[in-house]
């Protein structure tokens, strides 16, 4: 499946969407900004039958082993994530929010003691997943899958009775539909239609994880699937906020809550227009998802056989995506070099590196992060998102100043390649003599992806300042041990704890 996004069609800096610095979809050569082409009519088999039934039966799907464990560390980094995030700002106001809309209900707020509705719940711990940039994401679909499905598919899980080993299989089957329906739109034509693939995404996949665990039949799926489409929403205004809160409501809060809601509804008897993804005046086939790149049967072409899970990425470090090649190089460079024999600093990378010289967002910030970095001589989760440190810390900002960001166009991929991250870092001292790192990618990416025992240590890093070794040590311990759990109450009782 194509991307149907590239480097070259980065945000372009000046305003605080340069903070956020992702990719939208690239014009094709010829192509105006409409998109007037139209899908080839062998895109237009029934897919409803195939689609319905693979997300009924996801929770006893025979998945390749490699994929299983795949699944179960994505469920552990997602985990990770928000025992982290828990006292940002998003987190706390996602949890005020659903305490405030059903303060009497039995679901747990991960990373809390509270409680509210499931609905409301699931709408919290997503808010908490990604309070940061530290979650996961699928960059050639560009969904951040983690935050609205795990959570949905552990509290689902959690209320109907499922095993650990269902409990993989609704997390897989959410992170299919995910990540493949963007692609099967068409990247583009999601974008020229005023949809972030973060918010609509989401949605379907979470509802899908939800079902599986809810044991929907593939009748009531294909209802939940209307009531999927009727809130696939998210605007690409997110680009535009620097506080992470309407982010964290767009990439995890929104499609957490709304796909929640449409299994619900699909489970107590809505019924919604049959055959949404077949019907030709309905969501799917709508005209605006016609153009070119759209490829609407690669919904369910290959399922049992091509899985997103191996497409799907993990950040390292609490770092914006294209900012983590440049982080690895200058933790690099730290360790044969002080802060005071710095002269100058030079980042280049592919892309609108404006965008990354300055973001308002302290995480993809790069010369705020070369200064903690050089001056703390490691990079820590909770610097990385500070904005009161990025606004107050005077030494930092003053090394800041040392630090260029320029645009390397021999690091970027032609049109339509997949995209890549990188860096060259230069560092210049001030007795004149030059150190270089060149980064081609950060471990991480689908293309070399984290090992077991790399994704294992990422969440001890992130869970061991909050809740301490040994039960870091027992999360990581219960989520490789997923596929021979009765049950998901440990994990669900280790998220317990009080915050701040």
């Amino acid at each position: 499946m194509g991307t149907g996004m590239t480097r070259r069609g980065l945000i372009k800096a000046g305003t605080a969407a340069s903070a956020l610095a992702v990719t939208r979809p690239a014009l094709a050569a010829g192509q105006a900004a409409g998109g007037t082409a139209t899908a080839s009519p062998e895109q237009w088999r029934t897919i409803t039958p195939e689609l319905t039934g693979y997300i009924a039966g996801a929770a006893s799907h025979a998945i390749p082993a490699a994929i299983r464990e795949r699944a179960r560390l994505h469920i552990l980094d997602t985990l990770a994530s928000i025992v982290a995030c828990h006292s940002l700002e998003a987190a706390r106001l996602g949890r005020s929010y659903a305490a405030a809309m059903s303060p009497q209900g039995g679901s747990p707020i991960l990373a809390s003691h509270l409680t509210a509705s499931a609905t409301d719940a699931v709408f919290a711990s997503a808010m908490t997943a990604h309070a940061a940039e530290i979650n996961d994401f699928i960059p050639s679909a560009y969904v951040q899958p983690g935050p609205a499905i795990v959570p949905t598919a552990l509290e689902t899980a959690r209320l109907n009775g499922r095993s650990g080993a269902e409990l993989v299989g609704a997390v897989t089957a959410g992170y299919e539909i995910a990540g493949r329906l963007p692609k099967a739109i068409g990247t583009r034509n999601l974008y020229y239609a005023g949809l972030a693939n973060h918010g609509v995404a989401p949605t379907f996949g979470a509802a899908a994880a939800a079902a599986a665990m809810m044991g929907l039949t593939a009748e009531q799926v294909d209802h939940m699937l209307a009531y999927c489409a009727q809130q696939a929403s998210g605007s690409w205004q997110w680009l535009l906020d620097v506080r992470h809160v309407e982010k964290a409501f767009v990439f995890g809060g929104m499609g957490a809550r709304n796909g929640m809601q449409a299994a619900q509804m699909a489970k107590l008897g809505f019924t919604g227009v049959p055959a949404s993804f077949d019907n030709e005046n309905a969501w799917f086939r709508w005209r605006a998802f016609q153009g070119e790149g759209a490829n609407h049967a690669s919904l369910v072409e290959g399922l049992h056989e091509d899985y997103e899970l191996s497409l799907a990425a993990m950040k390292r470090y609490p770092v914006g995506g294209p900012t983590q090649p440049a982080v690895r190089a200058l933790l690099d460079l730290r360790g044969t070099v002080m802060p005071g024999e710095v002269e100058r600093i030079t980042v280049a990378m592919p892309g609108e590196a404006a965008t990354f010289e300055r973001a308002n967002m302290p995480a993809l910030n790069i010369p705020y992060l070369a200064a903690i970095i050089m001056l703390d001589g490691h990079l820590d989760f909770v610097s990385a998102q500070s904005l009161e440190r990025q606004a107050t810390d005077e030494a930092a900002k003053a090394f800041a100043h040392r630090v260029a960001v320029i645009r390397d166009e021999a690091q970027e991929m032609g049109e339509g390649e997949d995209r890549t991250e990188s860096a060259r870092v230069t560092l210049l001292r001030k007795d004149g003599t030059r150190e270089e790192r060149y980064v081609a990618y950060v471990p991480g990416f689908p293309t070399h992806p984290l090992s077991k025992s790399e994704v294992e240590e990422k969440a001890h890093e992130l869970v061991e300042p909050v809740l301490g070794k040994e039960k870091a040590d027992r999360l990581v311990a219960l989520c490789d041990g997923l596929d021979s759990a009765g049950t998901v109450d440990p994990i669900i009782d280790l998220m317990r704890f009080e915050t701040t």
